[in-house]
C-alpha cells in the first residue's frame, strides 16, 4: 500500500481565525486610526517631518545639563488618544488575561499581529519608537501578576490601566549593563520613623519613560556579593521620594528620546516596596524575557519585510537608463537574500511562538531560550540590514527622511543591543549549542 502523502502533513498557515482577528484588525485601524492621523496635521508626526515635530527641543524643564531630548506633550497625547480608540474597540488589551479585560492573546496570535502591523510601516497604529500599538504588550503588568503582593497589584495593574500608575525598569547603571550582577546600586535594611523599610543608594542609566512614570522599579543588591545572581532585590520607588534625583535625559541616535540617568542618595523606601522576594530580583527581571524578546523579533521582521517591499516597487517603478531599475543584478541578488532569510526567520519565529504557547516559563527556558535567541539578535539585524539598503536602492530619496527607512534603521538598530545584546543573545545559543545548558547538556557532557 502506498503510503498517504498528507499523512501527518505538517501545515504552516496560521489559524483562521487568526487571519481573521488580524483583518478586524486593519479594519479598526481604516475606520478609526487611520482619520486620526490625517486630522489636525498629525501626519507631521510620520512624515519627514516626524522627528522635529515629536521632539519638545526647547524645553529644558528642570534638567538644565542639556536642551530637551524628551517627546513633545501633543505628540504623546496623540498616542494616548489612539490607545484609548483601540481600548475601547476590544484591540488593545488582547494579550492580557480576561480578569485585566484582554483576551488572553498567547505568543503565536502576537508574533503574527507584530509581524503583519509592522510591516505596514509607520502609522499611528504602530509607532515602536515609543513601544506604541493599538494592540498592547503589558510586560509589566505580567509581572506583578506573577510577583506581586495584593495590594501592589491593586496599585499597579488596576493604576496601570486606569492610567494613575506607571513604572520604569531600573536596572542598567552607568557602569553595569549586561553585567547586572555585578551592580554599584545598594539597598540596606533600617528603620525610619518606626517604619521598616531600606536605604538605597546608587544611580541608574537608560532608564526609559521615566518622565511620565510614578515609580522606578530598582534592582539593588542586598545580599551577596558582585556576581551572585542572587542577593538582588526589586524595589518599587516612587519619584518623589527624597533623595531620588533625574539628572538628565540623554540624547541617542533616535530622537526624541527619554531615557533618564537617576541617582539615588539615601532613599527610603518601606519594606512593603520589595516585589517579590528580597534577594530573588534577578529572576523577576527576567520574568517574560522570551515573551518579549520574540515579539520585538516579530516587528523587526515585519520592518524588514516593509523595507524589502518598498524596495522591489520602487526597482520596478525606476527607469535609469530607460530600463527598469530591478532588471540589475545587483538590485536584485541583495534583495533575493533579504527576502530569504526574512522567510525562514519567519518560520521559526511563528514555530517558536507556536511551541512556546504550550509551556511553561521554565520548560521555555529549558528547552527553547535558544531559539527565543536566534529570532531575536537574527531578527533585528535583518531589519538593519533591509533598511541599510532601502536606502541603497532608492538612491538619494532614500537617504531622505521622506522615506521611512531611516527611522526604522535608527530605531531597530538599538534592539541589537537593549533587551539582551546580540552578543548575548549569540552567547546562549553557544551555551545550548555546546551542551552547556539545555537539552544536549547530559549528552555532550560525556564527551
Amino acid at each position: 500500500m502506498a503510503p498517504n502523502p498528507s499523512h501527518g502533513a505538517m501545515s504552516f498557515a496560521l489559524p483562521p481565525d487568526l487571519k481573521q482577528y488580524i483583518s478586524e484588525i486593519d479594519t479598526f485601524i481604516a475606520a478609526k486610526i487611520a482619520p486620526l492621523q490625517a486630522s489636525n496635521d498629525n501626519e507631521r508626526f510620520f512624515d519627514h517631518r516626524r522627528e522635529h515635530a515629536r521632539t519638545d527641543w526647547e524645553n529644558q524643564g528642570s534638567y538644565p545639563k542639556t536642551p530637551s531630548s524628551l517627546p513633545r506633550d501633543d505628540w504623546e497625547d496623540l498616542l494616548a488618544e489612539a490607545r484609548r480608540l483601540a481600548d475601547d474597540a476590544g484591540f488593545y488589551r488582547f494579550c492580557l488575561p480576561e480578569e485585566f479585560g484582554g483576551k488572553n492573546g498567547g505568543n503565536l496570535w502576537m508574533a503574527a499581529i507584530r509581524m503583519h502591523l509592522a510591516k505596514k510601516g509607520l502609522g499611528l497604529f504602530n509607532d515602536l519608537q515609543n513601544e506604541h500599538s493599538v494592540v498592547g504588550n503589558f510586560p509589566d503588568i505580567l509581572m506583578v501578576k506573577e510577583f506581586g503582593t495584593e495590594e501592589q497589584k491593586k496599585e499597579f495593574i488596576g493604576g496601570r490601566l486606569s492610567s494613575t500608575r506607571s513604572f520604569t525598569f531600573g536596572l542598567t547603571e552607568p557602569n553595569h549593563g549586561s553585567d547586572a550582577t555585578h551592580m554599584f546600586t545598594h539597598a540596606e535594611q533600617t528603620t525610619k520613623d518606626g517604619v521598616d523599610g531600606w536605604l538605597i543608594n546608587g544611580a541608574k542609566m537608560w532608564i526609559s519613560g521615566m518622565h511620565r512614570a510614578t515609580h522606578c522599579l530598582t534592582f539593588a543588591r542586598t545580599h551577596g556579593k558582585p556576581g551572585d545572581a542572587l542577593g538582588i532585590t526589586a524595589f518599587f520607588v516612587p519619584r518623589s521620594t527624597p533623595g531620588f534625583r533625574i539628572e538628565s535625559y540623554e540624547w541617542t541616535f533616535n530622537m526624541p528620546t527619554d531615557h533618564a540617568s537617576l541617582t539615588f542618595t539615601d532613599v527610603f523606601v518601606p519594606s512593603s516596596a520589595v516585589l517579590g522576594k528580597a534577594g530573588h530580583g534577578l529572576p523577576i527581571a527576567q520574568t517574560f524575557v522570551h515573551e518579549n524578546r520574540l515579539r520585538q523579533a516579530a516587528s523587526s521582521l515585519g520592518a524588514a519585510e516593509y523595507c524589502i517591499e518598498q524596495s522591489v516597487k520602487y526597482a520596478r517603478e525606476r527607469r535609469p537608463f530607460g530600463k527598469e531599475l530591478s532588471t540589475n543584478q545587483a538590485v536584485q541578488f541583495p534583495l533575493v537574500e533579504l527576502a530569504t532569510q526574512v522567510e525562514m526567520l519567519r518560520l521559526l519565529i511563528l514555530k517558536t511562538a507556536s511551541e512556546m504557547d504550550g509551556m511553561t516559563q521554565r520548560e521555555i527556558e529549558r528547552d527553547l531560550g535558544d531559539k527565543v535567541s536566534m529570532c531575536n539578535y537574527w531578527g533585528n539585524r535583518l531589519c538593519t540590514q533591509a533598511a541599510d539598503r532601502a536606502i541603497q536602492v532608492h538612491g538619494g530619496i532614500g537617504y531622505s527622511r521622506h522615506k521611512q527607512f531611516e527611522h526604522i534603521y535608527r530605531h531597530h538598530r538599538r534592539y541589537r543591543i537593549t533587551e539582551g545584546s546580540e552578543e548575548i543573545q549569540m552567547r546562549k545559543v553557544a551555551a545550548y549549542l555546546f551542551g552547556y545548558v539545555g537539552p544536549r547538556k547530559a549528552e555532550l557532557s560525556k564527551l
